[in-house]
């Protein structure tokens, strides 16, 4: 219903105030009619199509076995020919078995190194965990970390204390072309018999909005530099804990001598409620002592500024992913991190938090379609027929009295104004888009608290809270150095326009709750501004209504989305 957006196709707006806004409308680079459209002159490319087969065969003419190729970087007595006579201590599994080869390996000869070190197969268990090398020393690997960190220390069991049990967790971890490169096991505690106050105090922490993380994209776009991540290692395991946690030994690993002592906890493990605490606080307090501060209300930003430069970090638990205009502060922070804990390699951001990440001369393109196959594939619907749009038009949906509940927690992501649009509660549902620039960073569907008695109403309602979430977005982006007034919020109501923009309060307006009235005094104070925008050209519309096929694939594009179809 509100959008932040100037749409350069949208007549001269109503101004609400007597003052004129100093953001300039941006201009429109892209056709919306022409499916190829230019994108600066260049025709918009895919970045996310894969390679023709015959591209691949093409760059194969010798057709090279994989199974041939020396994958163990260290000099030999014949060093100057491939072989495949590998010392017995370097293989993995029974040397008599046939040599398996991938049609996927074919095309990238780094991939043979994952195949000789890791295993496709994902147990349930420890027992069949133990059955396979690769996840054997998983594990080993995995405890090795802890005696590395002193993590705990065997001691008698305690009287009157029930230790907290282990579960061993395996999961194959995917590249971006959802090759196995990692198996990936984790000791965690069965954290959920813990008692609040007693094993644990404080167990919150700050995690990354989502709408940060596109903000921060926005701003390494605007500055045309790239974006690097980089992960620690067994995080957690490098909080201290302030108080005495006592677990049962791991399956699989007990102690010959000691079978029946326990293990005294002095760093976090993953499972413990009060861990990602104790992580977040060992990694600001690092990073502060090192001349980084935080965002005024993002804490999980933090900047340093130099003498010509920013370096901007955005932390999400353990995945960090940060950058710079120059190269070598980035290699600076990586640096630093080294020093303190054990990393990941610096890598170019190309897939974080489930999107899919490319970047480029022309921008930065995200998307998250191995997400959606993960969700066709998990309910069966890899084969579906197609719909031009994802709501049916004039189809209303009221309760099921007698069907089966909805578990709300398979699916909750997706959510202008309707008007009592909810045929049981009647309470209207609202939307809106925020543009940074003509990047979209935020998006929102939401059904209202509250009833109310008119459509004006409704989208005053809503109007108020695209105005809390502008406002969060300009905060925001003064740690970024930028420093907004008189934000445009576009609204295609005039009666709503028209009690945001009056001070006095009266009794048509007694019934909406006291917390939306906020919105006026920052259009007094000038914060904002509301521009009246005919329904023809609000992209919210999107999120409430529902579209024909064209209007609908009309307001995608104008979003910036565009299709990955090769």
């Amino acid at each position: 219903m509100t959008s932040t957006s100037i749409a350069d196709t949208a007549p001269t707006p109503t101004n609400s105030s007597s003052h004129e806004t100093n953001i300039p409308i941006p201009s429109q680079d892209v056709d919306e009619l022409n499916p190829n459209a230019m994108f600066d002159g260049n025709s918009f490319v895919n970045p996310f199509a894969s390679p023709s087969t015959s591209a691949v065969e093409s760059s194969s003419s010798h057709n090279v076995d994989p199974s041939n190729m020396h994958t163990f970087y260290q000099p030999y007595p014949h060093e100057f020919q491939w072989t495949k006579d590998h010392p017995l201590e370097q293989m993995i599994g029974e040397p008599s078995r046939p040599v398996l080869t991938r049609n996927q390996l074919r095309s990238d000869g780094d991939m043979c190194m994952y195949a000789l070190n890791v295993s496709s197969m994902e147990p349930k268990n420890v027992k069949e965990a133990m059955t396979d090398p690769a996840w054997i020393d998983s594990m080993q690997e995995e405890l090795i970390q802890f005696k590395r960190l002193d993590v705990w220390v065997l001691v008698p069991a305690p009287d009157n204390i029930s230790p907290l049990t282990l579960k061993w967790l395996f999961k194959k971890k995917h590249g971006e072309e959802q090759t196995v490169i990692q198996n990936k096991s984790r000791l965690v505690v069965r954290g959920y018999r813990q008692e609040e106050g007693i094993d644990f105090e404080e167990s919150f922490a700050s995690v990354a909005r989502m709408e940060a993380i596109r903000i921060f994209l926005a701003y390494a776009t605007h500055k045309s530099f790239l974006v690097f991540q980089i992960d620690v290692k067994t995080a957690f395991l490098h909080g201290s804990l302030k108080e005495d946690v006592y677990v049962c030994q791991p399956e699989g690993f007990i102690d010959a001598d000691h079978p029946s002592h326990v293990y005294k906890l002095k760093k976090a493990l993953y499972g413990l409620k009060q861990a990602p605490r104790a992580w977040y606080d060992e990694l600001s307090k690092f990073l502060l002592q090192n001349q980084f501060f935080k965002g005024t209300i993002d804490p999980t930003l933090f900047i340093r500024h130099f003498h010509n430069d920013i370096l901007v970090v955005q932390v999400y638990v353990d995945d960090i992913i940060f950058g710079s205009i120059h190269p070598r502060y980035t290699q600076l922070f990586s640096d630093l991190m080294k020093s303190r804990f054990e990393m990941s390699m610096m890598r170019e951001m190309t897939f974080f938090l489930g999107f899919q990440v490319n970047q480029s001369s022309c921008g930065i393109f995200i998307n998250q379609s191995n997400y959606v196959l993960e969700i066709l594939k998990k309910y069966g619907m890899e084969s579906c027929d197609h719909v031009g749009t994802p709501m049916e038009i004039k189809d209303k949906l009221d309760l099921d009295q007698n069907g089966t509940p909805v578990d709300a927690t398979k699916y909750r992501n997706m959510i202008d104004a309707d008007y009592a649009g909810c045929k049981d509660t009647f309470n209207s549902t609202f939307g809106g888009a925020q543009f940074l620039g003509e990047k979209l960073v935020s998006w929102s569907l939401k059904k209202q608290d509250c009833t109310v008695l008119s459509i004006a109403k409704a989208k005053y309602v809503s109007l108020s809270a695209c105005c809390a979430q502008v406002l969060w977005m300009r905060t925001q982006l003064t740690d970024y150095g930028f420093h907004f007034n008189k934000i445009p919020i576009y609204c295609d109501s005039k009666s709503a326009i028209a009690i945001s923009c009056n001070p006095v309060q009266h009794s048509r307006t007694q019934h909406i709750a006291v917390r939306y009235h906020f919105i006026k005094e920052h259009v007094e104070k000038g914060t904002i501004e509301l521009y009246f925008i005919k329904t023809d050209y609000q992209l919210a519309d999107l999120f409430t209504k529902a579209l024909p096929a064209d209007r609908f694939n009309y307001l995608v594009r104008r979003l910036g989305m565009r299709s990955l179809s090769p």
